[in-house]
């Protein structure tokens, strides 16, 4: 186990956020001992925004056992793996059910906790069983038992996803290909600098991309955060962006549209105020 003080700029693929102490836990003993405390869980950080104190509470990131797992793709798979790789191990084996993850960064287990996914597929169609750690040890649920929901989860509360195991179907190399290159082709237009994937969950029956270009506000900027010109639900930071920068522009989003944030926020975060000249 590693315990340091950490910037989560450096751990979040927005590249923004304050300091923390950041607790890296290779096994059960180190977990148990990681939640004496206040905590908070970190995944590969793509989905959220740090405020620009930091937060009081632990961060725990799970490595080691927690990121373990077979290359065939059978028994538990760790929270800690990233779901990249284990797209590209499914289609490599011929095995169908993760190809609507293709494209998204994060690992396992913050993939189960909002149910991560695209139009072609969620993390919770994938799942066989899921372990999660709470009340000081690990518990097994089916997939039903968590209740999960577009972008979401009814996890125990305080639990950690620690392991899952995978439902995947047999079908050759060239057809999962084919299906990741239909995925794929559906992100084309996503921006490449640094972003938290959609910042917006999409209405029922819309999508708060479409809404944010009808409604005129790609390339609107608070601060060194814009919306992106190629997608308008991602905000991007252009270098040097705060967490109230980006804070800023969820509200100005807001101010327009009725639309609920996509990302977890983290901490107390003012939304940065305009200059007016």
């Amino acid at each position: 186990m590693r315990v340091e003080r950490l910037p989560m700029a450096r751990l979040t693929t927005l590249g923004v956020g304050g300091e923390a102490e950041v607790w890296t836990v290779e096994t059960l003993d180190d977990l148990k001992r990681a939640t004496e405390a206040p905590y908070r869980v970190l995944g590969n950080g793509s989905n959220l925004l740090v405020a620009d104190g930091g937060v009081a509470e632990r961060v725990i990131r799970l490595a080691g056992e927690f990121a373990q797992w077979n290359p065939d793709l059978s028994g538990w798979v760790g929270a800690g793996a990233m779901v990249p790789s284990l797209v590209q191990a499914a289609a490599r084996l011929g095995l169908s059910g993760l190809e609507g993850l293709y494209g998204v960064p994060a690992q396992v287990g913050g993939a189960v906790k909002m149910n991560a996914g695209t139009r072609f597929g969620e993390m919770s169609g994938a799942l066989a069983e899921v372990e999660i750690f709470h009340d000081g040890g690990l518990h097994v649920y089916q997939p039903h038992e968590l209740g999960f929901t577009y972008r979401g989860s009814r996890l125990p509360e305080g639990g950690i996803v620690t392991r899952v195991r995978l439902r995947l179907s047999m079908a050759s190399p060239e057809a999962v290909r084919a299906r990741i290159a239909l995925v794929d082709a559906a992100r084309k237009g996503q921006p490449k600098r640094k972003s938290a994937g959609c910042a917006f969950k999409n209405p029922p029956g819309d999508s708060a991309g479409r809404m944010i270009d009808a409604a005129g506000l790609k390339g609107t900027t608070v601060g060194r955060a814009m919306i992106s010109h190629e997608h308008g639900n991602f905000l991007i930071n252009l270098g040097g962006a705060t967490a109230a920068d980006m804070y800023g522009l969820i509200k100005k989003v807001q101010a327009v549209l009725p639309l609920e944030v996509e990302w977890e926020i983290w901490g107390e975060i003012e939304p940065q105020a305009e200059v007016v000249p």
